[in-house]
């Protein structure tokens, strides 16, 4: 079954996602996006508050800049939140924007090297493992942690180039898509996917530019700077979930619509929870 998800914007307060994380769990939504842009939202501590205001909603991180946060803390940190909240958490990482990275003086030679060190020792870490590594850039020395998660924790990476597609297919249990993903493009990442992952389940989350009016949709074409409509659903709840679809056939298994940046997250989410989710159900 397709599942559904909204954003919640990072550009919004933080402290307005009590309310959608509310919302969100009230109407039945399936799953509620974070965004840890720089210099906005932390990932993790919007997750535990979401987590602390639902209680059936799965909360996505989507995703944590690994350049950003030594590995052993995050896996500390996912940690205590899946075993007070197990089996409502998806996390995702990746190289985060190369820029940012730079501008906080964290960018490194080799992200894709990076990846790879930092995923493998992270699912060690979270599995419970005691992990001694000497990478290039991840440094462990008999590491583990004291409160391991009971359940297991999905972690996926963020990709977009046919290298990172491959590692993620290889290595994690499913790949992040971003908003400015076509369904043609979708179906062109989800080959390479399952030709890394061999056989192995893999999930592929997509997200897609949504919008529910036509002052939504400019606003929508503007940010994304181009009106094509394989990256944006909009119009009436037929029209979207027909949209949508494109990404669903395309191999994804998780839709996340994304609003354009502005007031209305609650709005957004009870629209798509009531009117979009159950189209796609049917």
């Amino acid at each position: 079954m397709t599942r559904v998800g909204c954003v919640f914007r990072p550009e919004n307060p933080p402290e307005e996602l009590v309310a959608a994380a509310r919302t969100a769990d009230e109407v039945g939504l399936d799953e509620l996006w974070l965004w840890e842009d720089c210099f906005l939202h932390g990932g993790l501590s919007a997750a535990a508050i979401a987590l602390a205001n639902s209680s059936r909603l799965t909360v996505g991180v989507g995703v944590l800049p690994v350049p950003l946060r030594n590995v052993a803390l995050v896996a500390m940190e996912i940690a205590a939140l899946e075993r007070t909240y197990p089996g409502r958490l998806r996390i995702g990482i990746g190289h985060g924007v190369q820029d940012w990275m730079a501008q906080v003086g964290e960018r490194v030679g080799s992200p894709l090297t990076l990846l790879r060190e930092y995923g493998t020792a992270l699912t060690a870490l979270l599995r419970g493992d005691t992990v001694t590594v000497d990478g290039r850039y991840v440094r462990l020395s008999g590491v583990g942690l004291q409160w391991p998660p009971t359940t297991a924790v999905e972690l996926l990476f963020a990709a977009t180039g046919p290298r990172t597609l491959h590692l993620s297919g290889e290595l994690a249990a499913g790949t992040v898509l971003t908003g400015h993903t076509s369904p043609a493009a979708t179906r062109d990442a989800t080959a390479i996917l399952r030709r890394a992952s061999a056989g192995r389940p893999h999930r592929v989350v997509s997200y897609v530019a949504c919008a529910l009016d036509d002052d939504a949709l400019a606003r929508t074409r503007a940010e994304i700077g181009s009106d094509a409509d394989d990256l944006v659903v909009h119009g009436t709840p037929d029209r979207i979930a027909a949209g949508v679809r494109r990404w669903v056939d395309a191999g994804a298994d998780t839709v996340v619509l994304q609003p354009p940046v502005g007031p209305g997250a609650t709005d957004f989410i009870r629209a798509v929870a009531g009117h979009v989710q159950p189209l796609l159900r049917g």
